[in-house]
């Protein structure tokens, strides 16, 4: 194994790990377009709301060249929008729990573990889905929360290991790949999620999916270790460059629990509300589109399970790609000091949230249109991904000695609207699945991207705050030693 970097071997494995965790995050959403009998749920609305399921201009016909006779495919469950939307839900009521601990748990055990824990629970749990679902939509909702718990400790472990395997002329690359992982997963996860559902049973999303994650849970603790000084078979050269640039001893576990969170400094920092309230905001976008577009496409525009993942996963293929591009170009500009750290992580925030926001409007306002839609929807998707190098970066440059910390925090809060949204958007469709009502969504989804740019742009900090600095009894040079590279 010698002949492959280890470094190489966590970033790729790592971001594998984390599409595998976004991929069974996503999967339901596009497994419950089979999963529910549309045709009692629509019958039981019957006499429910007539005017609403009847206006004329507010519900998209069946295109020309649909067949018309095409029976729609229907599952075995009559769950309602609203019970839908809980069932949606119920993987942040989860998520949101284990930011923090996991956080911690990271920092002072070892962070390797905690990510293999994380996809470990999620793979188990997705097998147990199917059986669940046939009992009662409360199991599935019990399940989902428990693979929220699981998920939730995975961001937390990752910049941990990051500090640990990324070296400063490398970290944006290896940030970069490793976190694509995201869209990654959710590329892959629709469209695949749309096949088998459409080909095979609903069922097989979750044991096929479920099945082929815990390939990754045996190959990831033999050959990523939490740190280069405990690799076995990291080369010397690898090891001594890393070991160098990265300021590894073996005593840094124990420094990392000598230092005491400044929670007062935190939590009166506007730099740090800044990115928290971004991150907050952008989320309830993200959520909007990643839990709720398939059920757009659905039952508004009216495309089939097939098509309707295949279109659902294109805006994160185009963003995946897009997030490599703007990483690229914001580097080069830095480089040639054309901008400053803080003024690209404005520029990048803007980009992932003023954008998405014009696109969302467009979505409003192009209704039946389904070439119009897909393409503002695409772009929507694209322009979000500019918050990797944005304030989601941003932990790094304010706080150094606590971005893993920072992040578990404002990540907790961002997972808020992840809960929210599907019952928001369940509740404001229920018996009711009208364009307008749709417009009425994103119009409202693209003012809170209007107010995540304007409290960004103007209390955005890049400088590392006072408080970065450990308050013990460590001399100048180790304090130093512990402040990690900001120059992203």
């Amino acid at each position: 194994m010698s002949c492959v970097k280890a470094r190489v071997l966590f970033t790729v494995l790592a971001s594998v790990g984390l599409a595998i965790l976004y991929g069974l995050k996503v999967n339901l959403s596009v497994a419950i377009v089979a999963m529910v009998n549309h045709t009692a749920l629509a019958d039981a609305h019957q006499g429910e709301d007539e005017d609403a399921l009847t206006d004329v201009g507010f519900t998209c016909a069946t295109p020309d060249n649909q067949n018309s006779t095409h029976v729609a495919q229907d599952g075995p469950f009559v769950w309602n929008e609203l019970t839908q939307g809980y069932v949606l839900a119920g993987y942040f009521w989860g998520y949101i729990f284990t930011q923090y601990p996991g956080g911690r748990a990271a920092e002072t055990l070892s962070a390797k573990w905690v990510l293999w824990t994380s996809v470990f629970v999620n793979a188990v749990f997705t097998l147990l889905t199917p059986l669940a679902a046939k009992y009662h939509y409360g199991l599935v909702i019990t399940v989902r929360v428990i693979e929220g718990l699981g998920a939730g400790v995975s961001l937390p472990a990752l910049h941990v290991l990051l500090s640990k395997w990324a070296p400063p002329k490398e970290k944006n690359r290896i940030s970069s790949f490793v976190y694509a992982g995201m869209t990654l997963g959710t590329v892959i996860s629709l469209p695949f999620s749309g096949v088998l559902a459409s080909t095979v049973s609903w069922e097989s999303v979750f044991y096929i999916q479920g099945a082929l994650s815990l390939v990754w849970c045996l190959s990831w603790p033999f050959l990523v270790f939490d740190s280069p000084l405990n690799h076995p078979f990291i080369s010397h050269e690898e090891k001594g460059m890393l070991v160098r640039e990265l300021k590894l001893d073996k005593n840094e576990n124990e420094e990392s629990q000598s230092l005491s969170f400044p929670w007062r400094s935190v939590l009166t920092s506007v730099p740090f509300w800044a990115i928290l309230v971004a991150h907050v905001c952008n989320n309830w976008g993200w959520y909007m589109l990643l839990v709720e577009l398939p059920t757009y496409m659905k039952q508004v525009l009216r495309f089939e399970i097939n098509e309707n993942a295949f279109l659902s996963a294109l805006p994160y293929l185009v963003s995946w790609i897009f997030s490599f591009i703007l990483s690229t170009v914001m580097d080069k500009l830095k480089q040639k000091e054309l901008l400053s750290v803080v003024q690209i992580r404005k520029i990048s925030t803007g980009i992932a949230s003023v954008l998405p926001a014009i696109c969302l409007l467009g979505v409003a306002f192009a209704g039946c249109s389904r070439i119009a839609a897909v393409t503002l929807m695409v772009l929507a998707v694209m322009f979000i991904s500019g918050m990797y190098i944005g304030f989601l970066t941003n932990h790094v440059d304010i706080a150094p000695n606590f971005s893993g910390t920072l992040i578990a925090l404002t990540n907790t809060c961002a997972t808020i609207p992840g809960f929210i949204v599907p019952a928001f958007v369940g509740a404001l469709t229920h018996g009711n699945q009208s364009v307008w009502r749709w417009q009425l969504i994103f119009a409202i989804t693209a003012g809170i991207y209007v107010m995540e740019f304007i409290f960004y742009t103007i209390f955005a900090s890049g400088d590392v705050q006072t408080w970065n600095q450990p308050k013990s009894g460590k001399s100048a040079q180790e304090a130093a030693r512990l402040t990690i590279d900001t120059k992203i």
